[in-house]
């Protein structure tokens, strides 16, 4: 989603590379692997493309990630980092030698900086560490920024058993969560060498990689890995591992056939179900572009992917039920318009708003605010509240909830970001200026837009050095608790008119049965055409377990 949204400059900010004040011994920086040469761009200091494991090629495919041999050359960190393989407007992109990291920092900073780790998303299927361009954040937090690439889609997550091991940790299939575990132990052990603090770590992640952080919140191989936590547009989300089983061999089943190993799909899965040694060294023979197309038609459901497996080891088996967290401050937010790009990617409204038909059609525009306004709803629910709400008896560090509302205003913010508000990932409209998608330029050039920039990240920075997201002069930050929720003070709402930020502490007037029972008796659309919307395009979400059950729709 996220590189569905921004394209990013980054020929154009290579282009006004400048080495500043800072000179090449001063970026030549010892890591315990070996020596790294960075580079300065526009005021930032930064190393990209740094290996934080051995290759997850050949006989590691699926394995955890290893640790790197020290090499004695200097190691080219200028050059942009390798992406992981996955799928690709046209097949495939990135290669299976892709787990590294950047760095960045501001220029002639000084030492001891605070540390964001950065985890992207894509539902753990597409996306990169460049998704965004970390150049600002870093100047205006003063801070370390590192992000990171790890394992995609079935290279990423695989519950079959033929890739066992024996390893309790590697047979959890979650091998994107070990490569993460892996980076923050990079960073650990490392970040100080760039003038980081290596005990002031706060790992975010957006969509995707803000579900991967609430897994770090209850694996136990995350204890002691970060000091804090941002997630964006994330929430509680785990899957059975012997049901993605039958996924995995169900999607894998036709390569099995088409390579004439098996003559008929069923008797494919069956022997994938089966595991051994033969199975295994099939997996391992596949060439990485076919593994990486498994499940390119997957669309964002877990149950067409699942993965983040409950597997008793990395993930406990009763999961987000869990009595023992990884206690640290954590913020979450929400986005008020959160399913509006799912809701236009949907099938149902793609053509009309690719052909700008869609005000043709008032029946379609109906369908289409039904689906975005009950799906925003639920989906910014489930992001903030319901997961305080699950986390709270057992977490012992201070929640903050926060949710972005600008964008929703065509009076204030115009007609093109209006339709989709404050969608999915606007955040990072805060984090990288330079983003050029169309819709959202002219909004964020508004003065108001500006100072809630500045907001944010006033909050965030605070964050990042003292664990409380302070802002003296603008509304106070209170925790996420029970009586605050009581009190209407459990959130902070962050909007702006054309000139100013609007910021105050508010909560969900709603539950989830609120909304169901809103969906019932809402006439806006036709009985056949609620139906539709709720059985295919409202289900099989992050955020629609309720909801499927109530209605009794899967996909």
């Amino acid at each position: 989603m996220t590189r569905q949204l921004f394209k990013l400059s980054m020929t154009a900010t290579l282009l006004a590379f400048c080495i500043g004040s800072a000179t090449a011994s001063d970026l030549l920086v010892n890591t315990h692997d070996g020596k790294v040469q960075g580079a300065v761009i526009n005021g930032v200091e930064q190393w990209t493309g740094i290996p934080y494991a051995r290759s997850p090629v050949g006989d590691l495919r699926w394995r955890a990630p290893q640790p790197l041999a020290h090499w004695d050359t200097i190691f080219d960190a200028s050059k942009p980092a390798r992406e992981c393989i996955q799928t690709a407007a046209s097949g495939t992109k990135g290669v299976e030698d892709c787990l590294n990291l950047n760095v960045y920092r501001p220029a002639n900073a000084s030492h001891h900086l605070p540390v964001l780790v950065y985890v992207h998303g894509g539902n753990n299927q597409i996306g990169s560490s460049s998704d965004f361009n970390p150049q600002f954040i870093a100047k205006q937090f003063e801070a370390i920024i590192v992000t990171v690439n790890y394992r995609l889609g079935a290279l990423g997550f695989n519950p079959l058993t033929a890739l066992n091991t024996g390893d309790k940790q590697e047979d959890s299939g979650n091998y994107t969560l070990l490569d993460l575990r892996q980076s923050l132990a990079w960073v650990k052990n490392n970040i100080d060498q760039f003038g980081g603090d290596k005990n002031n770590i706060t790992v975010s992640g957006f969509s995707a990689g803000g579900r991967d952080v609430m897994a770090m919140l209850i694996s136990p191989i995350f204890a002691n890995s970060f000091n804090k936590a941002i997630v964006f547009s994330g929430g509680m989300t785990t899957s059975d591992k012997q049901e993605a089983e039958n996924v995995f061999a169900q999607r894998m089943a036709p390569l099995v056939v088409a390579d004439g190993v098996k003559k008929t799909l069923p008797e494919a899965q069956a022997w994938l179900m089966q595991g051994g040694q033969p199975v295994r060294d099939y997996l391992y023979q596949l060439p990485a572009d076919k593994i990486a197309m498994v499940f390119g038609d997957a669309g964002i459901r877990m149950q067409q992917f699942p993965h983040i497996y409950r597997d008793g080891t990395l993930i406990p088996e009763e999961g987000f039920s869990t009595t023992k967290y990884n206690s640290v401050p954590v913020i979450m937010l929400t986005g008020q318009n959160e399913f509006s790009f799912f809701a236009r990617g949907d099938s149902l409204f793609s053509a009309a708003f690719k052909n700008n038909t869609l005000n043709q059609d008032p029946a379609l525009v109906n369908q289409f605010n039904f689906a975005n306004h009950y799906g925003s709803k639920l989906y910014s629910f489930f992001n903030v509240e319901r997961s305080a709400e699950k986390m709270y008896p057992y977490y012992h560090a201070p929640m903050y909830g926060t949710e972005i509302r600008f964008g929703t205003d065509a009076f204030i913010t115009g007609q093109k970001l209006a339709p989709v508000g404050s969608f999915h990932g606007i955040f990072l409209a805060f984090w990288d200026p330079e983003v050029n998608a169309d819709f959202i330029q002219q909004a964020v050039q508004l003065t108001g837009a500006k100072d809630l920039t500045a907001t944010f990240n006033h909050y965030l920075r605070s964050f990042l050095y003292q664990g409380k997201p302070d802002n003296s002069g603008a509304t106070q930050w209170l925790p996420w608790t029970p009586d605050n929720v009581k009190k209407g003070q459990s959130i902070l709402m962050m909007d702006a008119n054309k000139e100013r930020a609007i910021t105050w502490m508010s909560s969900k007037d709603y539950t989830v049965e609120d909304v169901i029972s809103a969906i019932e008796q809402d006439h806006t659309v036709t009985e056949e055409e609620k139906q539709n919307l709720v059985s295919n395009v409202l289900n099989g979400r992050w955020f629609s377990s309720e909801l499927d059950a109530h209605f009794n729709h899967h996909k």
